[in-house]
């Protein structure tokens, strides 16, 4: 395992360890665990990217009838 040195607020290294003594475990082991959680997250610039790419979509569709395409796609003709 590696060791890193970070430098944080010291009003931040104590919220650390006080969480970290709540839920019994190193101040470490709660990094990561935050670190963790935060590489999992969708990257925000992505998602917006995304939305804005659905909108256009949609835009474009033009109109429909919800009920014509359920009954095409029931008769198999979608």
């Amino acid at each position: 395992m590696s060791k890193v040195m970070v430098s944080l607020p010291e009003d931040l290294i104590h919220q650390l360890d006080d969480e970290a003594r709540r839920r019994s475990m190193s101040r470490s082991a709660l990094l990561a665990a935050a670190a963790r959680r935060e590489l999992a997250r969708p990257d925000p610039d992505a998602v917006d990217e995304a939305i804005i790419r659905s909108e256009q979509r949609f835009r474009n569709a033009g109109s429909f009838e919800a009920a014509e395409l359920v009954r095409r796609a029931r008769d198999g003709r979608l």
